[in-house]
């Protein structure tokens, strides 16, 4: 395998962030239901803020992995 092909730490760790975050959002959801299922609406509005950071988180290290990848193949 030559450099150019092999992934950088900087690659594998955005390509983590994103599995992270992504897996938080689907632990969140089931916390989530619980939470209404129960009516407690303050960790209710808690946990939907969490699930839209962590979407947020996600959407950003993907657009930068994106970035970074496009720029290696040019």
């Amino acid at each position: 395998m030559t450099d150019q092909q092999s992934t950088t730490d900087t690659t594998y760790n955005l390509i983590s962030v994103v599995y992270h975050a992504l897996q938080a959002v689907d632990t969140f959801h089931t916390y989530l239901r619980d939470a209404e299922e129960t009516g407690d609406s303050e960790l209710t509005k808690l946990l939907s803020g969490a699930i839209q950071q962590q979407r947020d988180l996600a959407a950003q290290a993907k657009e930068l992995l994106g970035q970074r990848l496009s720029q290696s193949s040019s």
